[in-house]
């Protein structure tokens, strides 16, 4: 029997039966323009169409409806009480009849999410898009502490001024009348010298010399007679005085002109005038330290100590007798190792550290005290007694603003001020202070904590990676606030995209565990590592956890609310499922290997899913010989006794005891890549934790390809790079455009995209922590952007002034190196040099600076031939290459530390790199060869394994290490994934349009 067609203007969807989900997609396939979408009483959905369509019953969304007389009329209705308007329906023999007027209209619009399309605004063909102006990060900039005026203490007097040598504001000088230059007078297109006071005349100076030593002379034979002979050492004294009289005002009116000078630079460039070199105050450092010394072995120097003497003995009477204004106002700072500053530096003068108010600087200030005469130990100890004395005396009196001044600023010790500041309650400035000194990130965020700055606190200490040790030691003195920070932890690393670090971040605070459930749930969705632990701590959140299980996907979050006990129990032993699968043989082995290291540490809260986990961990252990994460043998031991100890006493006892060993390298693999090209371009690739692999193929968009390499997903976003989070939830898809690149956010869990921002950059590290992104400004400067914000803001600049990043900078998530070159503007004391930097990552802290030397072997450092052609490891090894000893063979080089390692390889090629991986791709006998390597700095330069891309040209290889995985592609379309040690083939994939 067949189902006759028929003419159906609408029909009826039984929603309680089929599911919200189910009858919503059914009306998006079925909608037309003009239809209309009500509800009944009893939950059924009616869809009304503006024209009959031809449809079999079995075959149609729901139950048909037919038009008649203005009504919808189901099969089997009663027709005697027809009225337009109205919907017949049929249930248990009888006939209903509802108004269409009376049902609630439904809108299918609100079905729709928008936030995976990626919008595109078209422009004139070949405008390049315009970078958006980057902004700086006020927020993070080190406060400006002043304590000199919050302790209200006014200016020095006149008399420690002249003694500090601090000079007065110069009074404004008159411009000079315009002079006729070149024959014209008043030509305002030459450029008219600086303003100033004329130089005064040498010669009343000079007359004061002839006079002194013509009343020198005539007692220089009596004094011979006598025997004085220290005359003679007087003389030279003398001399030098009166000559640096003569030329003093000569001297300080040529500064004046030149201080004047910039203001005229912009007219002497256009005339074409060039700009000559200045000398610094370093380069003539020099002299002033022989003129010192000179004065200082003389009769005159004396005159100096006793000078620096008179000063202390007055600065102690200040202090003893209590008069603060005085003290304080004329007090010197103390610095370095008994008041030497650095260089050992002598001057014959107090050092004026300050000019003008004293305010700590936030940075280490350039201008450290020089050593006196009589600083040495002796006078350096009697001042920091004295000031420590004042300290306590000012902090009885409650005082406290001048005795954190003089602790800060007078004893260079900024962390006990910041204490004493704590301990009276003054939080906030305390931790401006703290911020300001470059006091430990840990004391800085808890400080900023507890002053109620919350943003700031956590913002600092996600850039200097300071979160745990903050919490450990908020928790000793306030735990609800530790708790707080915890919190705010998290959410800092779920909006960055890192669920573990979200999960890390809370779980030592069972209070706090029910609030990972979200993100657990979306670690699962990520697959490889990030799911085997994911799925073990959602088994030991309990009742918590069984709530969210999430391992089904999102349709188990829509029927939550509605979820009974029995539900709970049954997604707990789906959960429980979902692990004991993960401990298979057939499982990945990241995914395997995550959820034991999880299980040793972690226990379910159901005793018996505990019992049947720790089993079966029991025999992956015993059948793969170890956990499987590269754990030394004691601590894999430890594991092992754990899980017994929770296991089956029965299989425990049954199974063969492992034999845990460290693990130990395979034999490098001599990978074939496919033997033709793919149909799409890979431009950059990454093998993600999950086993797929995320593919950038250009203007034809992004791919998310399986092991198998079937497509699970696809953007149509253009990329050229990928910039992959450390974590895996997320990524950037870069595309170049000429100076510009255009950056998209891709969330892998949720698999939306969304445009960020363009910026006009040189170059951007290749991976990035979720959240910060380390660029290279067209300048060579490096700033680390913030990639959350709806505009680009920098939080951090490195390098600057006379020092440029040559080159790419490699990153990893611990490391960051760059080859930074220095160019010394003309008079400065700096050499130009090319030196290897290492910073430690997430605080920037600058590890190592080793020299290069490019101009030949012969000269101190190691030698690199050509940094043209090198590539950059994140360990701080710079790779170059040279001609090899034999025909047809090239020496690879690595330089850093001091070290050079050396390997030679065949053919003529090109290096690629990322993190501390490298490559070397030569075209030989028709193909493609590439060698990988890496290792630790100063081992062998050792390849791990070797590559062929057959047919290939010599274009450089593309290289990435991400995880546990190590992708290598060409741009023909070919790429494989391989472990870091190049033992294990993960994959080996050809990219075509159809896959």
């Amino acid at each position: 029997m067949t189902n006759p067609a028929l003419d159906a203007a609408g029909f009826v969807l039984d929603v309680p039966l089929i599911g919200a989900a189910e009858a919503a997609e059914r009306v998006l396939s079925h909608w037309q323009d003009g239809a209309r979408l009500l509800e009944l009483p009893d939950g059924r959905w009616v869809l009304t169409l503006p024209a009959p369509v031809r449809t079999r019953p079995d075959r149609a969304p729901g139950e048909p409806l037919r038009a008649v007389g203005g009504a919808l009329v189901a099969a089997g209705a009663d027709q005697r009480a027809l009225d337009g308007g109205d919907v017949l329906l049929v249930a248990g023999g009888l006939t209903y009849r509802h108004a269409i007027a009376g049902m609630r209209p439904l809108d299918p619009a609100h079905w729709l999410d928008p936030t995976g399309i990626a919008v595109h605004r078209l422009g004139p063909v070949g405008t390049p898009a315009a970078p958006e102006p980057v902004e700086e990060d006020e927020a993070l900039r080190p406060p400006v502490v002043d304590l000199r005026a919050a302790a209200g203490v006014r200016e020095r007097s006149s008399w420690a001024a002249r003694l500090l040598g601090e000079r007065r504001p110069r009074r404004p000088q008159r411009p000079r009348p315009p002079r006729s230059l070149a024959g014209r007078p008043g030509d305002p297109t030459y450029p008219r010298p600086p303003a100033g006071r004329p130089a005064p005349p040498v010669w009343p100076n000079a007359l004061f010399l002839a006079a002194v030593l013509c009343g020198a002379l005539p007692y220089l034979p009596s004094a011979v007679e006598r025997g004085e002979s220290e005359i003679w050492s007087v003389i030279p004294v003398l001399t030098a005085a009166s000559i640096g009289l003569a030329v003093l005002p000569w001297a300080k009116a040529r500064r004046d002109r030149k201080a004047a000078a910039p203001q005229h630079a912009g007219a002497a460039r256009q005339s074409g005038a060039p700009d000559g070199p200045r000398k610094s105050a370093a380069a003539r450092r020099p002299r002033g330290q022989w003129l010192a010394r000179l004065a200082l072995r003389s009769p005159a120097g004396t005159l100096f100590q006793r000078r620096q003497a008179r000063y202390v003995a007055r600065l102690a009477r200040s202090f003893r007798q209590r008069r603060w204004e005085d003290a304080l106002r004329d007090a010197v700072r103390l610095a370095g190792d008994a008041g030497r500053g650095p260089g050992g530096l002598l001057a014959l003068r107090l050092p004026a550290r300050f000019r003008g108010a004293l305010r700590p600087d936030p940075r280490e200030r350039a201008g450290a005290p020089a050593a006196m005469p009589i600083s040495g130990p002796t006078v350096h100890g009697f001042l920091n007694d004295l000031y420590r004395e004042a300290a306590e005396a000012l902090e009885r009196e409650a005082r406290i603003d001048e005795a954190a001044y003089v602790l800060a600023d007078l004893l260079a010790e900024p962390a006990e001020a910041v204490a004493l500041l704590e301990r009276h309650g003054r939080v906030e400035q305390a931790a401006e202070l703290a911020e300001g000194r470059g006091l430990p990130a840990d004391q800085v965020v808890r400080l900023w904590w507890r002053a109620g700055q919350r943003e700031r606190a956590v913002r600092i200490a996600h850039r200097r990676g300071a979160f745990a040790a903050a919490v450990e030691r908020l928790a000793a003195t306030d735990p609800q606030a530790a708790r707080e920070l915890r919190t705010a932890w998290a959410a800092h690393c779920r909006e960055a995209g890192d669920r573990l670090g979200a999960v890390d971040a809370v779980w030592p605070d069972a209070a706090l565990r029910p609030t990972a459930v979200g993100d657990l749930r979306e670690a699962v969705l990520l697959g490889g590592a990030a799911r085997g632990r994911a799925l073990v701590h959602l088994l030991a959140l309990g009742p918590a956890g069984r709530a969210a299980d999430a391992a089904t996907g999102p349709e188990a979050r829509t029927a939550h609310d509605a979820r009974t006990a029995a539900d709970a129990r049954n997604a707990a032993e789906v959960i429980a499922g979902l692990a004991l699968a993960t401990l298979a043989a057939d499982a990945p082995d990241s995914e395997r290997a995550a959820a034991l290291t999880a299980l040793a540490t972690v226990p379910a809260a159901d005793p018996a899913v505990d019992r049947q986990l720790a089993t079966a961990a029991l025999r992956a252990v015993t059948r793969g010989g170890g956990f499987g994460d590269g754990g030394d043998t004691t601590t894999q031991r430890a594991r092992y006794t754990r899980l017994s100890q929770r296991a089956d006493p029965l299989a425990a006892a049954d199974l063969p005891k492992p034999r845990l060993a460290a693990p130990t390298p395979g034999t490098p693999l001599e990978v074939t890549a496919a033997d033709r090209p793919g149909t799409l371009p890979v431009l950059d690739a990454a093998r993600l934790d999950s086993g797929a692999v995320l593919v950038a193929c250009g203007h034809a968009g992004v791919r998310l390809l399986g092991p198998d390499g079937r497509t699970r997903a696809r953007w149509d976003v253009p990329a050229d790079e990928l910039v992959l989070a450390d974590h895996g939830g997320s990524a950037l898809l870069v595309a170049r455009y000429g100076e510009v690149r255009d950056i998209a956010r891709l969330d892998l869990v949720t698999r939306a995209v969304e445009r960020w921002t363009t910026l006009r950059v040189r170059g951007l590290a290749r991976s990035y922590d979720g959240r910060r992104l380390v660029t290279v400004d067209p300048d060579g400067t490096i700033a680390v952007l913030d990639t959350r914000t709806a505009r680009p803001t920098v939080v951090h600049r490195e390098l600057g002034g006379d020092q440029r990043l040559l080159g790419a900078i490699a990153r990893t998530p611990d490391s960051c190196a760059g080859l930074v070159h220095t160019h010394p503007a003309p008079g400065s004391h700096r050499v130009e040099m090319s030196e290897l930097w290492q910073w430690e990552q997430p605080d920037w802290t600058l590890r190592g600076r080793s020299h290069l030397n490019r101009t030949g072997p012969d000269r101190p450092g190691p030698y690199v031939a050509d940094l043209d052609g090198a590539v950059l490891l994140a360990d701080g090894r710079l790779l170059d290459t040279g001609p090899g000893a034999a025909a047809d063979t090239t020496l690879v080089r690595a330089v850093g530390d001091g070290r050079v390692a050396e390997r030679s390889v065949r053919g003529q090629g090109v290096l690629s790199a990322d993190g501390t991986h490298w490559a070397f791709a030569a075209r030989l006998s028709g193909a493609l060869h590439v060698t990988l390597g890496g290792g630790p700095p100063g081992a062998p330069l050792v390849g791990g394994f070797t590559a062929v891309f057959p047919g290939a040209d010599a274009s450089p290889v593309g290289l990435r290490r991400h995880g546990d995985a190590l992708t290598c592609w060409h741009r023909s379309g070919r790429l494989f994934a391989t472990t870091p040690d190049g033992a294990t083939l993960l994959a080996n994939l050809r990219v075509t349009t159809g896959s």
